[in-house]
């Protein structure tokens, strides 16, 4: 990653970190009891490999993180795999410094990473998977889109796994990266050894059991986790034979090779997730990381996937007793995983298909419920970009550095003060005469469309930092119209969702997630450990360790929430507020949602703001209809 990149990153670590300084500095010097047990979740995100600490009542003591180089050239976006694990080991050092906690004392581990796609040869050294022949270069990133022409021939196939993913293939998933390699990089293809998501990788790497997860093969590379529906009993069970691969869609695809030694190069067997791998850390491992050799180490899941272990049962503690033996309650609720891009995690007991939503996937996430994901593949980013490519960023930026505080909360500040200035109804009204459609890197769902483009209706010449307040405000709201459709098409095709919750960094963002909520209409819950994907990946090791009976009972344990309901508003707001029935109360424009974490913030109740949304939710729609048209036009010129 270069010097430029790195710092973004970090000054996002900064703008999503607003947990109070008390607080931050409490978290630095913790009692910790020498017999208290404690469980280690490591995440590799895009751009930095974390690491976390919780105790047994799912409580954060320490966290830390190492940002990971990255090479991008247009569609192609590649990173190493030796540098993720020196970055990992250099995470969890100082994490376990921050919390004053000896290695020795961590009980388990469990890791989380994006989906990306990992090349190494028979004695675990990388393979390129890159044009620029850079051994160092061997994971194709899951944002990567060098496979678009591979991904519409396999959905030509009309392969009868094509229907568990949505009725297609989605270009970020592996098999098109495959056919993509096979293709181009002959050399590549036939020193290639194994062929691992990337947070297998890692469990490979910190045991040598090569044991896949149900979570990464099932959601990412066509395998049919259903199979394995009788050996959800076999508590005991931790390498499964992989009997779930289709082995006539990969002679279909041109990809026949990978089926012989039973599957040894994309997994011969495969566990359900926070099932014990090996003998835990191996001696070179353990070493490296700081801990003891045989911690053990629980079977992975796709970074968005464990944030939806993490977040699942964080509901209120009075609808929880409430609900403690109804099976169908986690089933309507929506975790979004907010980050670089966006995930939307429902679960299901029945399956249920969804065209252009991926799944359903057996067990992939929660055992024995069938997962739906969405997904929208640039809202971080996305904001990121539309943000520093803007003429009053510069100054705006140094403006936040000035007041110590991140971009997102001064423009939050702007905003605020133009409602006041501009005496608007409420704050969301100030975009009335702009639209954004945020496909800026494809449509991953529910239209699956990842020659989608983004498009901005509305601009002018102005271009102060008002106008560069007005785009963030449109593009949030762009996202949030995004996540409704999605919701709502779920909910069409059998889904029963009426609540969200939220994790990641944008969940920090008190606007992002005040515009969700009352754009879908349904009231949003904040875990109250913020960390929830640290904290999906620190549950699979306490469930490897045997400190709980099953995945689901370590969610029920380790997650958390509050039990106080609010309704986070802002000035635009304050005239509404005899609405609000009175167990809700408002928050002020400077008060930290950090603090708040674990509440439920609710969507406003005026019925313009209601009014608003629907209508430009109408234009949103009519936005991609638009494009579609625009593009058969210019097909026929060009024909």
């Amino acid at each position: 990653m270069s010097s430029s990149s790195a710092k973004k990153e970090r000054e996002r670590e900064r703008s999503t970190d607003s947990t109070p300084l008390l607080s931050r500095l409490e978290m630095t010097t913790p009692t910790i009891s020498p017999n208290r047990t404690i469980f280690l979740g490591i995440d590799v995100g895009t751009a930095s490999a974390r690491a976390g600490l919780f105790d047994e009542t799912g409580k954060l003591l320490g966290t830390a993180s190492s940002p990971i180089q990255i090479w991008k050239e247009g569609d192609y976006i590649e990173q190493s795999s030796t540098d993720i694990w020196h970055a990992i080991c250099a995470a969890v050092k100082s994490a376990c410094s921050i919390a004053n906690i000896d290695g020795a004392q961590v009980s388990s581990v469990g890791f989380a990473a994006t989906c990306s796609l990992v090349a190494v040869d028979a004695d675990g050294s990388p393979v390129t998977v890159s044009w620029s022949g850079d051994a160092r270069r061997n994971i194709i990133v899951w944002m990567d889109h060098r496979a678009a022409k591979q991904a519409e021939r396999i959905n030509s196939s009309n392969s009868p796994v094509l229907q568990y993913c949505g009725g297609a293939l989605s270009l970020e998933m592996q098999p098109p990266k495959l056919l993509w390699v096979k293709e181009n990089l002959q050399e590549s293809w036939s020193m290639t050894f194994r062929w691992m998501d990337l947070s297998d990788w890692l469990s490979y790497r910190a045991t040598g059991d090569d044991t896949r997860s149900l979570c990464t093969t099932v959601c990412k590379w066509t395998y049919l986790g259903h199979a394995h529906m009788q050996q959800i009993s076999e508590k005991d069970s931790r390498d499964m034979e992989a009997c779930g691969w289709d082995d006539d869609f990969w002679e279909e695809i041109g990809l026949g090779d990978l089926v012989d030694g039973h599957h040894s190069k994309i997994g011969r067997s495969v566990a359900f997730p926070g099932h014990p791998l090996g003998s835990g850390l191996t001696t070179a491992a353990a070493k490296e990381l700081g801990l003891t050799v045989g911690t053990p180490v629980g079977t992975s899941l796709i970074d968005a996937h464990a944030g939806g272990v993490g977040v699942m049962e964080s509901v209120p503690v009075t609808d929880s007793r409430a609900e403690e033996d109804d099976k169908e309650a986690i089933c309507n609720r929506m975790v979004l995983v907010c980050g670089t891009s966006t995930c939307h995690m429902a679960v299901s007991q029945s399956k249920v298909f969804i065209p252009g939503v991926w799944g359903p996937f057996w067990s992939a996430m929660v055992p024995e419920y069938w997962l739906t994901e969405g997904g929208q593949s640039a809202t971080g980013a996305l904001l990121d970009y539309i943000i520093n490519n803007h003429a009053a960023a510069p100054h705006l930026a140094n403006r936040a550095a000035s007041k110590g505080i991140s971009m997102f909360e001064l423009l939050n500040n702007i905003l605020e003060s133009m409602t006041r200035d501009l005496n608007v109804p409420f704050l969301s009204a100030l975009t009335e005469d702009v639209h954004v459609l945020p496909d800026f890197h494809g449509n991953r769902s529910p239209i699956a469309d990842p020659k989608a483009k983004g498009m901005v209706c509305g601009l002018t010449l102005d271009t102060s930092e008002q106008q560069l307040s007005l785009l963030y405000l449109a593009t949030v709201q762009g996202i949030a119209y995004g996540t409704r459709h999605i919701v709502e098409h779920c909910n069409s095709h059998g889904h029963k969702i009426n609540t969200l919750l939220a994790c990641g960094g944008l969940a920090k963002n008190s606007l992002y997630v005040q515009q969700h909520a009352d754009i879908i209409g349904y009231p949003i819950i904040l875990p109250k450990e913020s960390e929830s994907v640290l904290l999906g990946a620190a549950i699979l090791g306490a469930v490897a360790a045997k400190n709980y009976s099953s995945l689901r009972d370590a969610m029920k344990a380790l997650n958390a929430a509050g039990q106080e309901t609010i309704c986070v508003v802002g000035i635009g707001f304050k005239q509404e507020r005899k609405s609000f029935d009175l167990q809700f109360w408002t928050m002020s424009a400077d008060y930290n949602l950090c603090d708040i974490l674990g509440q439920v913030v609710q969507p406003s109740t005026d019925p313009k703001v209601k009014k608003y949304n629907d209508a430009k939710y109408q234009i949103f729609r009519e936005l991609y209809d638009q494009q579609l048209s625009h593009r058969s036009l210019m097909r026929q010129a060009m024909a």
